[in-house]
């Protein structure tokens, strides 16, 4: 069914009716799926507005896959999102990268130098693919912290 999902923007945040059209869902669902599923915790700023990130659309995604698709009741959902964030846990603590719902982009070396920092001397003395690491690790970092707060 996800297949029939239309694609989730880049976008840093997304409104409940946004997630609602990205997922399938009303938002009154989604409301219902947070007092549910309590790894499900968008950012509410004012008046209780609710603000998903990108990682919380594709959880929610997972959960209707494994409410709608896969025929779970709530409580079994629950439960195997318990053990999906804990298989995911303890792949990030192996050093796994998990790139599950992310597009990967190649890069040629040759188109490498639209990434670098125009600031850096010229002189440095890092391969372009030692930045590119570096920029997959920072990334991996602020995605870590994203799903703590």
């Amino acid at each position: 069914m996800e297949n029939s999902l239309p694609s989730i923007p880049a976008k840093r945040y997304f409104t409940i009716g946004e997630v609602g059209d990205l997922c399938g869902v009303k938002p009154h669902v989604l409301r219902y799926w947070e007092q549910e599923f309590t790894q499900l915790r968008p950012m509410k700023r004012r008046g209780n507005r609710r603000y998903y990130q990108h990682h919380e659309v594709l959880m929610i995604r997972r959960i209707r896959d494994l409410l709608y698709d896969q025929g779970f009741t709530i409580s079994g959902a629950r439960n195997k999102m318990q053990e999906l964030l804990q298989l995911e846990r303890d792949k990030s603590r192996n050093g796994e990268v998990l790139l599950e719902g992310v597009e990967v982009i190649e890069v040629s070396s040759s188109q490498f130098g639209e990434f670098v920092d125009s600031s850096l001397p010229p002189e440095s003395d890092i391969s372009p693919s030692a930045w590119l690491h570096v920029r997959r690790e920072l990334g991996e970092i602020r995605e870590l912290l994203a799903q703590d707060f």
